[in-house]
């Protein structure tokens, strides 16, 4: 019988028949009698406050407490600002890693919230949870607030006289000048760069990449002869094989490519046929969480995986194949579903190796996917760093040869390995100049530290796929003296004007010719900064042939295949902290990652039987090599032999909240072939005496072993639908039609009536990939608090979304090979489930849980004191209480205690105080406005014109939100759809939320047992 846990201590709990043991939220093991007085430690007025000893106290203690609020009238209004109305501006988000076209929300001349913009066909509306969070970054104190020269506060016509004339001086002696930056996509930056050079020919411009992806273009040019990124269009690729490719999580452009794969996987509106995902990867990430069949393979094996996947597909094209060991893991199954979907598939691989990007091409070649799957037509040109030339700079910095090293947005003091070195490399040239967003570990050691707008603050454009253009615009004036990037080149070449006007020019040189629809620049230029986006038709571009010269030339260094000895290392990127940019981002630090649930810090991820073999538990730390140490973390789907940390922590100059959290895993990045190595390094790891603490959410919130994942097969459900057989849905309500009285008979609940609307919410299972995008989305838009690492120990994290991890497998024996090695996930949003007989309402004391007329279960926050009798009540635990005051106390100094943090805070949404419970509203703000809008125009609401934070920022659309009374509302398809089910049905609680069946596209026998589950 399938089985779901969160835990191991879950799966051994439900093997044992045993209920998990739950830590009191205050225990007193081990304390002193002193320390247990200083712990329960209150006044009267705290006691009413927590305890609720009656309602008017409990109201009273609150209200002498609340803080003096202060508005500032208009002295002159801007013509576009109303004050209480949101203004939205398109804009663009560019940082080297990540790229969208936003939509920023801005109310009183403040950005407070970020959403997608739809009319992009690149990110098509959708967010993620970096994106989401970066209006935070946004007030952050710990931004570079004025230029330095030295480490001492220098004006910025002083920095422009000095840098000049030092520019001026080597030019004229023709030394080196050399500007080194992450990928550059905005067109008129490079135009910018461009007139910098022709001012300054002895300047060299480097692209350099925190996360490198130099093999992918060195093999397609040595394969296609075109030196760049071809765009991947995963929804139209039915079978689709992934390396190492973490592409739903941070490979290249995830959101993209999160919107198309759950394009291929819709089944809604009767589709009966979705794309088949094979994945092969060497830790457990979020893509291969998702995938069909999932193969956990040593970083090693990947080669050869391919040389026998490659060998297979050849010999059918009577192509010449390469010399291979046998492979570790059966590919005939992969090989046969490729070769049936010919032109209608797609392999990828995430591997930084010239041979393996190329074996690679030379399948998506031979499987004729190009112009299909991958074109050359449209190419990502997100990713222009070289390893190489970087390493060359270097080289040259080392010897001298460099009189000028201008530092834009790279933090080379801790992203690379030898990082100390390379400052010293620097700390010789003559000129160095960092511009930053901090004084990080990089500018803090270079002459001049130029502080740069936040991209919020910033004009400009992007190119992120070929003819594909959007604009950047600012939607605050600078919060401090920083200068945009751009205008430091104009100003040290000597052009006149603000690069606003500059890129205008740009534009009307360049860009009006390719369009007709408008006949003056000035319409042209409103309407495509008003839209965000300019997209022109592609450009003719021939399709490439594959070079199969190279592959035979090569034929032994393609077959050789080198395995290091001992453990080998996988890096990677965390959805949320990424390469480490954002180690100050608080909502960043606390969002549990995907898969592991942790918090607040990186670890070492080791399997179940690798840990047990080698005598390791969780939070045992272990010696990394001669770097660092860290903690072990117990992770199930890491194969065996490997382990995998995670990149981004251990910063140093992050600011006070990202500072000495975890450990920098950069330091362990190795060279091959000239090309950094994110994997298969070979790592010593030795047990200490030691052990640290992890906090982890994979157990908060357990159900009990309940029935709340529903999942099928493809044939089974495509069986099941012809036959009419609901066998698999037995919980399914139609409570719309009222069948359940009839099914469950008597109730104590009264029948609801909702003569207007009826709110309500899908939730589809096919599409959810678990990215947190929603998360964080609700964080912003309800001020949702953050706790720190002790709280979320203590089980007292605030969200109210979370996305619940659920390992699951047939064979329930704890240490099996399946268990530990590769079991199924699945990835389930819940949030206040907002039932019509809702078990919160009926218990509270002061009626501060109603239910409106409207379906959604309310909390009245004014009325609440505090007993959680609600919580204790809800099945579904989505109830967060308030156990201090985390807004505006020191104690929690992450969260909005200063006037620049504050500036985030969504004024439509109330800040909660200590002793009162909260949770998911459904954006009941969203739904009054929205509302308001129709009637201020006289018209009736349209379907998905309100979406919750949520729906919004999901780049996969796989939350609908909408009236359940309309019957042609998508919301309402959905509810009536064969997969929908409601969570708990058989509690009668009759959820608002309904959620759709997870169909996997796999074999009926590696079905895992399913109609036992479902029957």
């Amino acid at each position: 019988m399938k089985k779901y846990w969160k835990s191991l201590e879950e799966l051994e709990a439900i093997n044992k028949n045993e209920k998990m043991e739950v830590q009191p939220e205050f225990s007193i093991e081990g304390l002193t009698q002193d320390e247990i007085k200083n712990r329960f430690k209150s006044n009267r007025r705290d006691f009413l406050k927590l305890l609720g000893f009656t309602a008017a106290y409990g109201a009273a203690a609150a209200s002498c407490q609340q803080p003096v609020r202060k508005a500032i009238p208009f002295l002159h209004k801007p013509a576009e600002v109303t004050p209480g109305v949101a203004n939205h501006y398109a804009t663009s988000f560019f940082d080297g890693n990540d790229y969208a076209s936003l939509v920023i929300k801005v109310r009183d001349g403040r950005p407070i919230k970020v959403e997608g913009n739809e009319l992009s066909s690149i990110t098509q509306g959708g967010t993620s949870a970096r994106i989401q969070a970066s209006v935070l970054g946004l007030y952050d104190t710990a931004r570079l607030q004025h230029p330095l020269k030295e480490g001492n506060e220098i004006s910025w016509d002083k920095a422009d006289r000095e840098i000049t004339k030092e520019l001026e001086a080597i030019a004229a002696r023709d030394g080196k000048i050399m500007i080194i930056t992450h990928t550059v996509i905005s067109p008129s930056a490079k135009q910018v760069l461009a007139d910098f050079v022709a001012k300054y020919p002895s300047t060299e411009i480097v692209y350099v990449d925190t996360i490198s992806y130099t093999a992918m273009l060195e093999a397609n040019k040595n394969t296609f002869g075109i030196e760049t990124i071809p765009a991947y269009h995963f929804d139209k690729a039915e079978v689709i094989v992934g390396f190492n490719a973490d592409f739903l999580g941070n490979w290249l452009s995830p959101i993209e490519y999160a919107a198309d794969y759950a394009k291929g996987r819709d089944l809604t509106g009767g589709k009966k046929k979705m794309s088949k995902h094979y994945q092969f990867e060497s830790r457990m990430s979020l893509t291969g969480s998702n995938a069909d069949v999932r193969f956990p393979i040593k970083p090693s094996e990947e080669k050869a995986i391919l040389l026998n996947l490659y060998n297979a597909i050849a010999s059918k094209s009577n192509m010449q194949t390469l010399s291979a060991p046998q492979s570790p893991v059966d590919i005939s199954k992969v090989a046969e579903d490729l070769l049936n979907h010919n032109s209608k598939s797609l392999v990828v691989s995430g591997t930084n190796d010239v041979y393996i990007q190329s074996l690679v091409n030379g399948l998506n070649y031979l499987l004729a996917n190009l112009g299909s799957t991958l074109e050359f037509e449209r190419r990502t040109l997100t990713k222009q760093g070289n390893d190489r030339k970087f390493k060359a700079a270097i080289t040259q910095i080392k010897d001298g040869k460099v009189d000028a090293a201008i530092l834009w947005d790279i933090n080379p003091g801790y992203h690379c390995p030898h990082a100390e070195k390379m400052i010293g490399f620097l700390k010789k040239t003559k000129l160095t100049v960092a511009i930053t967003s901090k004084n990080d570990e990089t500018a803090k050691h270079l002459k001049y530290a130029l502080p740069m707008n936040h991209y919020l603050e910033s004009w400009g454009d992007a190119e992120a796929v070929t003819r594909k253009y959007s604009l950047a615009q600012p939607t605050i004036n600078p919060l401090w003296n920083t200068r945009q990037a751009e205008e430091n080149f104009m100003k040290w070449a000597g052009i006149e004007g603000n690069y606003r006007d500059y890129v205008k020019k740009y534009w009307e040189a360049n860009m009006f010719p390719l369009q007709t629809e408008y006949t003056s620049f000035s319409s042209f230029w409103n309407h495509s900064l008003q839209k965000g986006v300019f997209e022109p038709e592609a450009e003719n571009f021939e399709c490439p042939l594959f070079n199969f010269d190279y592959v035979n030339q090569n034929a032994a260094a393609f077959s050789k295949i080198e395995a290091p000895e001992g453990i080998e290392l996988v890096l990677y990127q965390k959805i949320g902290l990424g390469t480490g940019e954002y180690a100050n981002n608080p909502w960043l630090q606390e969002l549990p990652d995907p898969i592991s649930k942790a918090v607040w810090d990186n670890y070492i991820a080791v399997s179940p039987n690798f840990a047990k073999e080698m005598g390791w538990e969780q939070e045992d730390v272990l010696q990394v090599g001669d770097k660092f140490e860290l903690p072990v973390l117990i992770q199930p789907g890491q194969p065996k032999g490997t382990v995998s940390i995670a990149l981004g922590y251990g910063r140093t100059d992050a600011g006070k909240i990202g500072n000495g959290i975890g450990k920098n895993a950069f330091l362990l990045i190795e060279h091959k072939n000239g090309m950094r190595q994110y994997a298969g390094q070979s790592i010593a790891l030795s047990k200490t005496s030691k052990t640290y603490p992890l906090a982890t959410t994979q157990t908060h919130h357990s159900m009990e072993g309940r029935e709340i994942v529903k999942e099928t097969t493809l044939a089974e459900y495509v069986m099941d639908t012809k036959s009419g057989n609901e066998s698999h849905f037995l919980f399914k309500e139609k409570y719309l039609t009222g069948n359940v009285e009839d099914r469950l008979g008597i109730t104590l609940y009264k029948k609801r009536d909702f003569p207007g609307a009826h709110w309500g919410l899908a939730v589809d299972f096919n599409k959810c990939t678990g990215c947190n995008a929603c998360v964080v989305a609700c964080q912003a838009e309800n001020n949702v608090a953050v706790i720190g690492k002790e709280e979320v120990k203590n089980r007292r994290i605030m969200h109210w979304l979370r996305i619940d991890r659920y390992y699951s497998t047939e064979d329930g024996t704890l240490g099996s090979e399946l268990v530990s090695e590769n079991p199924e996930v699945v990835h389930q949003p819940v949030m206040c489930q907002h039932g019509d007989n809702a078990p919160c309402e009926n218990v509270c004391p002061v009626a501060a849980t109603p239910h409106s007329k409207e379906g959604l279960n309310s909390m009245a926050y004014n009325r609440c004191i505090g007993t959680r009798y609600c919580m204790n009540n809800c099945p579904y635990h989505v109830r967060r209480f308030n156990w201090y005051q985390y807004a505006e106390n020191d104690k929690f100094d992450y969260n909005f205690n200063d006037e620049y943090s504050r500036m985030v805070l969504n004024p439509d949404v109330v800040v909660r105080e200590r002793g009162v419970v909260e949770k998911c509203s459904l954006c009941v703000q969203r739904i009054q406005e929205g509302k308001l809008r129709a009637k201020s125009e006289g018209r009736e609401l349209r379907d998905g014109e309100i979406q919750p934070a949520c729906a919004q920022a999901c780049p996969t659309n796989a939350i609908t939100f909408g009236d359940t009374n309309n019957e042609s509302s998508k919301v309402f398809k959905l509810f009536e759809d064969d997969r929908s089910y409601g969570l708990l049905e058989e509690l009668h609680v009759l959820p608002s939320v309904m959620y759709m069946t997870k169909v996997r596209n796999k074999d009926a026998e590696a079905s895992h047992g399913h109609d036992e589950h479902h029957s």
